[in-house]
C-alpha cells in the first residue's frame, strides 16, 4: 500500500498508473469474451480463431518490436503513443459499426494489435522514470503495483458485464462501451504524458542501427529467456481462451459465470501483485516467478475437470497466487535482460507475448483436433511447469 501512495503522490507515476488501468479495462472486456464473439457470434471455427490470434499475435509483436525499436533511437514516445491508442478507437469503430465477421477480423488481426503498441512505452516510461527517480530496491515493487492496476478492471469490471449478460446484453455491446473508453485512453495520452523534449527522465538516442538493434534483441542469451517465460506465460493465454468455452460445455454455466470467476481470481490476484515486491528480501526474483507457475498449472490442469462442479471455484486461490507472482515480477525481469534501451527492453514484453500467444494458439490448435478443450488445458498445464524448469537451468549460474 505504501508504494500505491508513492504511484499517486508522483504526477507521472500517476499518468502511467492511469494509463495501465484505462488498458487494463480494454484487455478486461476482450479476454474472457473474446472466443465466444469469434466463434459464437461471428462464426468463426475454432481452427479459423486460432489462426485469427497467430495472425494478430505476429503483428502486434513486430509491430512493437519495431515501435520499440524506433523510439530507442529517436528517444520521442509520445507520438507513437498516440497513434496506439488511436488504433484502438478505430478497431473499436470498425466492428461496432460494420457489425460482420470481415470487419471483427479485420479490426482483431490488422488494427487492434498497433494499439498495443502503447503497453511497451508505458512499461518505457516507467522504466526511464524510475531509474532516474527511484531507488533500485523500490523498482519491482514499483513495476508490480503498476502491473496490478492493471488486474484491478479484471476485478471490477467483469462482475459487471457479467451481470449485464445475465440480463439480457448482447456480446456485441462491448464494441460501443470500449470505444468510449479508447477515447479517454486517447486523451489521457494526449493531455498528461510528458513532452519528449521536457521529459523528466534522461534518455540518449541509441546508435545501433535497425539490424544491429535486431541482432541486440534476438542474441541468443535473450531468445531463450524468452521461449520459457513465454511457456511460462502461455496458460494465462490458454486460460483466456478456455474458460468461457469449458463453462460454455458445463451445465449450468454462461457468460455470467465467466466473468464472476475472472473478477474473483484477479481480486486476490491483484492482492498478491501488491505485496509480491517484498518476497524479494527472502527469495530470487526468478524463484518467486517459478514457483508462480507452479500454482499456475495446477490450475490450468484442474480447470477442465472441475469446470462442471461447483468445486471450481477453489481454483480461484492457486490461480491468483500464481498469476501475481508470474505478472508482477516477469516485467522487470525482461528489462533487466536489455537494461540499457527502455524502447527495446520492453519491447520483450511484447516479443514474449509473441512467443506465448503463439504456444498457446498452437496448443489449442491441436488439443482441440486431438480430443478437446481438455486435453488442450493438460498441454498447457505441462508446458507451463517446462517453462519455468527452463528458466531454472538458464540463471542456474546467477
Amino acid at each position: 500500500m505504501q508504494v500505491l501512495g508513492l504511484i499517486w503522490r508522483d504526477p507521472v507515476l500517476r499518468m502511467i498508473g492511469a494509463a495501465t488501468l484505462l488498458y487494463g479495462a480494454f484487455s478486461a472486456t476482450f479476454t474472457p469474451y473474446l472466443s465466444l464473439i469469434g466463434i459464437g457470434v461471428f462464426g468463426l471455427s475454432d481452427f479459423a480463431f486460432a489462426v485469427l490470434m497467430t495472425v494478430t499475435l505476429v503483428i502486434s509483436v513486430t509491430a512493437a518490436l519495431g515501435v520499440g525499436i524506433v523510439t530507442d533511437q529517436r528517444a520521442t514516445r509520445k507520438p507513437l503513443a498516440l497513434a496506439g491508442a488511436g488504433c484502438m478507437a478505430v478497431g473499436m469503430a470498425l466492428v461496432w459499426l460494420g457489425n460482420s465477421t470481415a470487419t471483427f477480423v479485420i479490426a482483431h488481426a490488422l488494427v487492434l494489435p498497433f494499439s498495443a503498441t502503447v503497453v511497451g512505452q508505458i512499461y518505457a516510461v516507467m522504466r526511464l522514470y524510475t531509474v532516474s527517480h527511484h531507488a533500485p530496491e523500490l523498482r519491482d515493487g514499483i513495476t508490480s503495483a503498476i502491473r496490478a492496476l492493471f488486474a484491478v478492471p479484471f476485478a471490477i469490471l467483469l462482475p459487471l458485464w457479467a451481470i449485464a449478460f445475465d440480463a439480457g446484453l448482447p456480446l456485441l455491446r462491448i464494441y460501443p462501451a470500449m470505444l468510449g473508453l479508447s477515447l479517454l485512453f486517447l486523451w489521457l495520452i494526449w493531455r498528461h504524458w510528458p513532452a519528449d523534449a521536457t521529459a523528466p527522465w534522461v534518455e540518449e538516442k541509441s546508435a545501433l542501427s535497425l539490424r544491429a538493434s535486431l541482432a541486440e534483441v534476438l542474441a541468443s542469451s535473450i531468445v531463450w529467456r524468452l521461449v520459457a517465460m513465454g511457456a511460462v506465460h502461455s496458460g494465462s493465454v490458454l486460460m483466456g481462451v478456455l474458460l468461457a468455452l469449458l463453462f460454455d460445455t458445463a451445465s449450468g454455466r454462461g457468460p455470467g459465470d465467466v466473468g464472476l470467476f475472472f473478477g474473483a481470481f484477479v481480486f486476490f490476484e491483484v492482492l498478491v501483485m501488491l505485496g509480491v515486491g517484498s518476497l524479494g528480501r527472502y527469495l530470487r526474483r526468478l524463484h518467486i516467478i517459478c514457483i508462480g507457475a507452479v500454482f499456475y498449472a495446477l490450475f490450468l490442469g484442474l480447470l477442465p475437470v472441475l469446470a462442471p462442479f461447483t468445486s471450481v471455484w477453489f481454483l480461484i486461490l492457486p490461480a491468483a497466487l500464481g498469476g501475481g507472482m508470474i505478472y508482477g515480477l516477469s516485467i522487470s525481469y525482461l528489462q533487466d535482460l536489455l537494461s540499457s534501451r527502455a524502447g527495446a527492453g520492453s519491447s520483450l514484453v511484447a516479443l514474449q507475448r509473441l512467443v506465448s500467444e503463439g504456444m498457446a494458439a498452437l496448443i489449442f490448435a491441436i488439443g482441440t483436433a486431438l480430443a478437446g478443450y481438455a486435453l488442450t488445458a493438460f498441454i498447457g498445464a505441462v508446458l507451463i511447469l517446462c517453462g519455468a524448469v527452463a528458466l531454472l537451468l538458464l540463471d542456474r549460474n546467477q
